[in-house]
């Protein structure tokens, strides 16, 4: 777990990284303060790489009104106090960070968790209303997430207004200073609703066979890689299957693996589910990890995430070669030093252990 490992031109000095964690707390999409003691927190905890939340490349591509965006010079500013943040105050440095490039396609516009719905309830659930801030969704096809509003199919231009949007959201990246992007196809939001026979029913050239659902997943790789300097690594968060009969399934992934590479991708980050709430998932400590394991044989450097919440456990995830990195998010919410914790377990010396200057002496035995 604390081996370094490299991606083109960025080495990593662990491999326990920080998966994307919406914080639904920017307004018009520019990060504030929380996201910067937020993200701050963990660049000092010791993770390897600290990835962002879920950044829209446009206004309509976000999951509500409060997330984060990437599609303006107002909030490349914004991101660039945070990634100099992670390159100056870092245990190793400079800790690399990246972003996480996303539309919401027919889950956005919808309610921050904790935010009251439609039923005032004090648990967010469905679409926002226009007249409160809501907008008309896009998707794949005209049809809804269970509980959300109808939306829009896309045009065939459209779709080519998304893969541009990607590649002007990783301009700005780089221009914002991360080191990483990482393009989300995973967890039913918009290129996940196009690799998925559940909500692609297109008959042009995005829809039916397996090559034309993954074209625009392609595409957007594609084209962010031609954009994106050669040196920085491009990462694809995908969900391995949808959990449902008939949709997404994990040979598809290593197939889909497999064509990335061709296209400059250099770490496929595996999760699964979220695009149909028919999905039936035996939830357990590491229960995504076979899933990570299984789209590895496409080729490419794999990340596993999904209840990795102990040392030891991490440890044999990257010990069996199941695994070329591991991803915590809700550990990390509750522990955002969860590395040093690890370091401190896993017996490594305060001199090799991911502790800042500041903090070394809770390193010492």
């Amino acid at each position: 777990m604390f081996t370094p490992t490299t991606l083109r031109g960025v080495t990593f000095p662990n491999r326990v990284w920080l998966a994307p964690m919406c914080q639904y707390s920017a307004t018009d999409g520019v990060p504030n303060d929380w996201h910067l003691a937020h993200l701050g927190a963990r660049v000092t905890g010791g993770f390897g790489l600290v990835l962002t939340e879920a950044a829209a490349v446009v206004p309509e591509g976000r999951i509500s009104p409060e997330d984060a965006g990437i599609w303006n010079d107002e909030q490349v500013a914004a991101w660039r106090r945070i990634t100099d943040f992670a390159h100056t105050w870092s245990p190793f440095g400079s800790t690399p960070i990246g972003i996480q490039l996303a539309h919401a396609g027919r889950k956005a516009s919808t309610w921050a968790p904790w935010r009251g719905g439609q039923d005032g309830s004090g648990q967010g659930r469905g679409s926002v209303p226009l007249d409160q801030g809501g907008w008309v969704t896009q998707a794949p096809s005209a049809d809804a997430f269970e509980g959300f509003a109808e939306p829009a199919a896309l045009t065939t231009d459209e779709v080519a207004g998304v893969v541009r949007a990607f590649a002007d959201g990783a301009r700005r990246a780089d221009e914002a200073g991360f080191d990483v992007v990482e393009l989300h196809a995973a967890h039913g939001y918009l290129l996940h609703q196009f690799l998925s026979p559940l909500s692609n029913h297109r008959e042009d050239a995005y829809g039916g066979s397996f090559e034309n659902r993954t074209r625009i997943v392609v595409e957007a790789a594609a084209a962010v890689r031609a954009v994106w300097p050669d040196h920085k690594p491009l990462l694809v968060r995908i969900s391995a299957t949808d959990w449902v009969e008939g949709g997404w399934t994990t040979e598809e992934s290593t197939r889909l693996a497999g064509l990335l590479a061709e296209h400059g991708v250099d770490l496929v980050d595996v999760s699964s589910g979220g695009l149909d709430a028919r999905q039936q998932i035996e939830v357990g400590p590491g229960y995504q990890v076979p899933l990570a394991a299984a789209v590895r044989a496409g080729g490419l450097p794999v990340g596993a995430v999904g209840l990795i919440t102990e040392p030891d456990q991490a440890e044999q995830v990257l010990a069996a070669g199941h695994a070329d990195v591991v991803l915590l998010a809700r550990a990390a919410l509750r522990e955002p030093a969860w590395p040093q914790r690890a370091a401190h377990e896993l017996g490594l010396t305060w001199r090799d252990a991911p502790y800042p200057d500041q903090y070394t002496r809770g390193a010492w035995r």
